[in-house]
């Protein structure tokens, strides 16, 4: 994944991005000592505190046991039962209960002790998770991802907790408003890792500068090979016109042998210097350009170009109708619910955790059935939701693609998903062995990639897993695609560069 990495961190908010698959989990599995290196050494000072992506549960964890608290509140519960013995009011912990509704309030959550995890939704988990981490009280943290699956309320809660933070944090992110409180970032690509003093803004500055330097010394480099070839020519021709001379004086025969050998000798061991020193100075322009293009693959983002689909301004393409709709009899979700979508409009489905957006995309979808009303989807549509669960997870990414687009030849394949930097044998990749980020990159080729691209498109969360530069070539992508968009998504960064036009807020929520 890399080596003869040097990194090290201090007090400060640090950010960690490069591309999907760099190693930037890995990263911190290594520092977090899940992950033992190779060759090398990782030295931790004080107490590390992790949040993951996604808190794992057990069907009966509660919210005390994320906490690591069970035992100590058993100990109060029996205090204030007048069931305690000496020990136990000699271990009771009596501000336990205060600091953890502290730490919990700070995040926003609402949750009882005995709350159980699974009852939560992986918003909530994840503030849940963000406030045990709080409430430790550790000497540096570790967050991977942490607005992921957060409302707009959550992810203000979380820049507020780190800029409130004075001990060390390293946070793995593409949520730009939060890497814009970071005091640094670090880059980590194919070729190492380096550090960027200030937010999102300064670092994507010092990005751009060195972009257009290397592109500037790729053009320089580009500009020697051809002035390389045409002095190799020149001089070519030169020798070919000296040959000849020389091979007319020699048919004259008004010259001695020797003399004759003699200049050719000469001409020989001259062109041969040439040729040497031409081809020295060949191979520098050369290993310039390579090096030169090297770098440019790390820095350029990748870019996306979409087939138009032809929906027209005025056609409707979804409409619901006085929909109430949910999973457990008597508690509805979505409540007499009516909504259309017409023409090319961009429409963000917003609201707080638990409101019901991703169900209302599975209405659409049809995998869930409404208790009442109508859900009409008036147009061919693709949905991507957040496990990508369009794609065959046994087949690769070109196979994919040619399954749901059964009318693209192999060149028409390798092309869309090259775009989307599913280059050569990457293309060959299975499904089940891609990183979030890459799994819903290939969805995105697979459905956006497609000759003639669904009117509709509906996306889940679509900038959870993907990196930075995919993010900001997605927008760019978006952006030119002449369909519908149903979005959900808490990053107001993304909807305000797709261009979104109206939103459908829903109630509700926890």
């Amino acid at each position: 994944m890399f080596s003869n990495l040097d990194l090290s961190f201090g007090p400060e908010r640090a950010g960690l991005v490069g591309r999907n698959g760099v190693g930037k989990t890995t990263l911190l599995k290594l520092v977090a000592g899940t992950l033992q290196p190779q060759a090398g050494g990782v030295a931790v000072q004080g107490r590390l505190a992790v949040l993951r992506q996604t808190v794992q549960v057990d069907p009966d964890q509660t919210v005390a046991d994320l906490f690591g608290v069970v035992e100590p509140l058993a100990v109060l519960a029996r205090a204030e039962a007048g069931q305690a013995t000496e020990d136990d009011l000699a271990a009771a912990d009596w501000t336990l209960e205060a600091r953890m509704a502290e730490a919990l309030a700070r995040l926003g959550l609402d949750a009882e002790p005995a709350t159980r995890l699974a009852a939560l939704s992986g918003g909530q988990r994840t503030r849940a998770g963000l406030a045990a981490l709080v409430f430790a009280e550790p000497d540096f943290l570790i967050l991977d991802e942490p607005t992921n699956n957060l409302d707009a309320d959550g992810r203000a809660a979380v820049t507020e907790l780190l800029a409130d933070w004075r001990a060390g944090a390293l946070v793995v992110s593409h949520d730009r408003a939060l890497l814009e409180t970071m005091d640094a970032i670090f880059e980590l690509t194919s070729r190492g890792a380096a550090r960027y003093g200030g937010g999102w803004s300064g670092y994507r500055e010092r990005k751009a500068i060195e972009l257009a330097a290397v592109q500037g010394d790729l053009a320089h480099a580009e500009r020697r090979l051809d002035e390389l070839a045409r002095t190799a020519q020149a001089q070519a021709e030169r020798k070919a016109r000296r040959d000849g001379a020389g091979r007319r004086k020699a048919a004259k025969g008004d010259a001695p042998k020797i003399v004759l050998g003699m200049m050719k000798e000469r001409a020989e061991n001259s062109g041969a210097e040439q040729s040497r020193l031409a081809d020295r100075r060949r191979e520098q322009a050369l290993a310039s350009a390579s090096a030169a293009r090297e770098r440019i693959e790390v820095l350029q983002p990748m870019t996306v170009a979409l087939a138009p689909t032809g929906l027209a301004a005025g056609k409707e393409v979804l409409k619901l109708e006085r929909v109430t709709a949910g999973y457990a009899p008597g508690r509805p979700i979505l409540e007499d619910l009516s909504f259309s979508l017409v023409g090319p409009e961009r429409v963000a489905v917003v609201g707080p955790n638990g409101a019901g957006k991703t169900t209302l995309l599975a209405l659409v979808a049809g995998t869930l059935q409404p208790w009442s009303g109508q859900v009409r989807p008036l147009t061919a549509f693709a949905l991507l939701d957040q496990r990508v669960s369009l794609l065959d997870p046994a087949g690769s990414i070109r196979d994919n693609f040619l399954r749901l687009d059964p009318g693209a030849g192999e060149n028409a394949c390798r092309a869309a998903l090259a775009r989307f930097m599913f280059r050569a044998d990457a293309a060959l990749q299975q499904v089940a062995s891609l990183s979030g980020g890459q799994l819903l990159r290939a969805g995105l080729a697979c459905v956006l990639g497609a000759a003639a691209p669904p009117p509709l498109l509906i996306l889940d969360e679509p900038t959870n897993h993907l990196d930075l530069d995919s993010i900001e070539a997605v927008e760019a992508g978006l952006r030119a695609y002449d369909g519908a968009l149903l979005v959900v998504s808490h990053d107001e960064a993304f909807l305000e560069a797709i261009g979104v036009t109206r939103r459908l807020a829903l109630p509700g929520g926890v």
